[in-house]
């Protein structure tokens, strides 16, 4: 059973839930995924019901779209790290605590929609600017993960295209 604290599995084989196969994602497609990504939460936030929960142990889409911004302002940064230094340590980020401490279920939709765009573009923009012997860069996460800048995008594709399955499979990019 995969760990799910740990999430890099996902890189090893397709997610038994979404179906996504991180692993093999062309790295070409990394900027292009976050752009599609953030875009289809530009709906999901101004939709109706932005503020529900499907059920109570599952995020709304003003939750999930807090997430998502966040992904992508915290990979932007291990991005920036594995870019700038050598095999740099990433500071912890441990999102549940995140997602209580700063209360993403009663955050502003519509400017949770502008920072996700400005979030994904600015990390869409740096992934697409990763010069070819940059990409076997790597970066390590406290629980001894270990990253390249390729399978940092590959990872975080996966997170974000996950969580529009988990709101509307039909919507994945």
């Amino acid at each position: 059973m995969p760990d799910t604290k740990n999430w890099t599995w996902v890189l090893e084989r397709p997610c038994p839930e979404c179906g996504f196969e991180a692993g093999s994602f062309p790295r070409d497609d990394i900027a292009p995924t976050t752009l599609k990504v953030a875009s289809a939460f530009q709906g999901f936030l101004a939709a109706p019901g932005v503020h529900d929960r499907p059920a109570p142990d599952v995020w709304s889409p003003l939750e999930y779209g807090c997430h998502v911004r966040d992904v992508y302002r915290i990979m932007g940064t291990r991005l920036g790290l594995m870019l700038d230094e050598d095999e740099p340590l990433f500071p912890n980020w441990d999102q549940d605590a995140t997602a209580v401490d700063d209360r993403y279920g009663v955050q502003d939709p519509v400017v949770v929609a502008q920072e996700t765009r400005v979030a994904a573009t600015a990390t869409a923009a740096a992934f697409g600017a990763v010069f070819e012997d940059q990409w076997q860069r790597i970066g390590h996460r406290d629980n001894g993960s270990t990253f390249t800048v390729e399978t940092l995008g590959q990872y975080m594709v996966h997170d974000v295209v996950h969580h529009v399955w988990d709101i509307d499979p039909a919507a994945m990019p």
